[in-house]
C-alpha cells in the first residue's frame, strides 16, 4: 500500500480507502462483509469511509463491529452526514440539531469516541453555510472529529465553506466527489479550485458503478448477480453508463491493460491516482477477492504514452460538464 497525505493536512491516509456504501448491510451479508473488510486491512488499507445513510445506517454499525479491535490510531475512519436518517423534518439535512445529533449516533454506531474525517454528504440549499460551519466547528473542538470534509460541492461552495472554516480556525480538509475516466466533471472547476485551498480528493466509483471493469459487453445483457441486475444495490447509478458506444469504448481499454500488466479495473483504480490532487481512491467490495485485485492498483505510475492513449479511446464517452456536479442540484 502507497499513503498519501489529505489535501494539505497533516492526515496520512492509505491512497486505497475502503468504503461500504451499497453492499454493507443491504446487499451483503454481515460475515460477508467483514471477510471484505478483514481483507482491506491485509492489504494494508488504513482508511475506511462509510455515512450514515447507507444501509439506512446499517453500514456504519457493520463497519464498526468489524473494526472495533483494531488499534484506534492506526486507522482513519471517515462518515458523511446530510440524508434523512429517519421520519422527522430535522433527521436530515446541515441544520445544527442534525449534525449535532447525527455525530453522536455516528460514533455510537462506529463504536469510537471520534471519527477522523466528518464530512457534509452534499451541499445544503436550505440552510445558511454559516450555522452548517459552526456546527462543524463545535464538532471538531468537541473531540469528536478530527477534521471535516465535505461530498459533491461546487469550486464556489468550497471557496465559500473553506473560508468560514478558515475563519473558525478549523481544518476543513477534502471533497468527495464522483471521479473515473468516464466522469471527469470536476477537472474543470473543482480540482483547481481545491488545489488552491488545499483540499484533497477522496474519489468514490473510481471504476463508474462496476462499467470500466469490463463484465458489461455491448450487445449482452448484463451478468447475473452484477450490480446492473439488483435494485437494492444500485442499479439504477449503473444504468447511465450501460450504452453500447461506452460499452464498447470500454472493451477497446483491454488490450492498454494488458499491456500494463493490470486487469481493466486495475487500471481504472490506478488511472484516478495518477491525478496529484486525488488523496485516495475508494473501492467497495462484496467478496474478498475484489479488494484484494483492486490494491494491486496502488503504488502504478502510468506514462505519458498510456495517458495519451487511454483518452484516445474514452474521449467520445468522456462526461467533462462541472454543472453536474451534485452540489450544483437543489435538495430535492
Amino acid at each position: 500500500m502507497e499513503f498519501r497525505r489529505l489535501g494539505r493536512s497533516g492526515l496520512t491516509i492509505s491512497e486505497i480507502a475502503y468504503g461500504n456504501w451499497i453492499t454493507h448491510g443491504s446487499q451483503v451479508e454481515e460475515d460477508a462483509a467483514a471477510a471484505c473488510i478483514r481483507a482491506a486491512l491485509d492489504a494494508g488499507i488504513t482508511t475506511f469511509d462509510t455515512a450514515d445513510v447507507y444501509a439506512e445506517t446499517r453500514a456504519e454499525a457493520v463497519l464498526g463491529r468489524a473494526l472495533k479491535d483494531q488499534r484506534r490510531e492506526s486507522i482513519e475512519v471517515f462518515t458523511k452526514v446530510f440524508f434523512p436518517t429517519g421520519p422527522g423534518q430535522n433527521d436530515r439535512g446541515l441544520g445544527r440539531k442534525h449534525i449535532l445529533e447525527s455525530i453522536d449516533n455516528s460514533l455510537r454506531r462506529l463504536q469510537t469516541d471520534y471519527v477522523d474525517l466528518y464530512q457534509a454528504h452534499r451541499y445544503d440549499h436550505s440552510t445558511p453555510l454559516e450555522e452548517t460551519m459552526e456546527a462543524f466547528a463545535d464538532v471538531v473542538r468537541s473531540g469528536k472529529a478530527l477534521y471535516i470534509g465535505v461530498s459533491e460541492w461546487t469550486a464556489d461552495q468550497l471557496r465559500a465553506g473553506h473560508g468560514l472554516a478558515r475563519e473558525l480556525n478549523v481544518p476543513l480538509v477534502s471533497n468527495q466527489p464522483q471521479y473515473s475516466a468516464l466522469w471527469r466533471v470536476i477537472e474543470g472547476e473543482v480540482v483547481p479550485a481545491s488545489e488552491e485551498l488545499g483540499i484533497g480528493q477522496i474519489v468514490w466509483s473510481p471504476i463508474a458503478q462496476g462499467v470500466l471493469t469490463g463484465k458489461y459487453k455491448p450487445g449482452a445483457q448484463p451478468p447475473a448477480g452484477s450490480r446492473a441486475t439488483d435494485d437494492k444495490g444500485g442499479a439504477s447509478f449503473v444504468a447511465g453508463w450501460l450504452r453500447d458506444d461506452v460499452l464498447e469504448r470500454v472493451q477497446q481499454l483491454r488490450p492498454l491493460a494488458d499491456q500494463a500488466g493490470l486487469s481493466l479495473a486495475q487500471l481504472a483504480v490506478a488511472w484516478v491516482l495518477q491525478n496529484p490532487n486525488v488523496s485516495a481512491a475508494i473501492i467497495g467490495a462484496s467478496r474478498p477477492e475484489q479488494v484484494t485485485e483492486n490494491v494491486r492498483a496502488a503504488g502504478v505510475k502510468f506514462d505519458a504514452d498510456l495517458l495519451k492513449a487511454i483518452d484516445d479511446v474514452l474521449d467520445p464517452v468522456v462526461e467533462r460538464d462541472p454543472a453536474l456536479t451534485a452540489g450544483h442540484e437543489g435538495n430535492d
